[in-house]
């Protein structure tokens, strides 16, 4: 799964530098690209036919870049685990507390491990 999402990661990466490239080509007032190869007179060759291009570029690029996106969320997204229910917790009692000895007598040994 970690090659497929690298690979879909790169594949946005490739799609979102395009868009931008043609996005900064066009000219918000429709010269852009088709200025550049022509001027004012839009009786030339491929000027209506660039901005048609450049328009049709940035609307494919963008949904190429959402649909790479849910198919990267669909193919590497990991289901939802369900939350385990709560169990009540255990309480354990308190060992027992014996009085304490009197200096007569020797103390018992400490318990290696402790009782359950």
């Amino acid at each position: 799964m970690d090659t497929i999402f690298t690979l879909l990661m790169v594949l946005i990466m490739i799609a979102s530098v395009l868009l931008v490239i043609v996005v900064m080509a066009q000219n918000p007032k429709g010269g852009g690209l088709s200025s550049t190869f022509g001027g004012a007179s839009s009786a030339q060759f491929g000027v209506q036919r660039t901005n048609d291009f450049m328009e049709k570029a940035t609307w494919t690029l963008g949904g190429t870049i959402i649909v790479l996106i849910l198919l990267s969320v669909v193919i590497t997204g990991k289901p939802s685990q369900v939350a385990p229910a709560q169990q009540p917790v255990k309480k354990e009692a308190p060992a027992k507390q014996s009085a304490p000895a009197s200096s007569t007598t020797t103390p018992a040994p400490a318990p290696v491990a402790p009782a359950k």
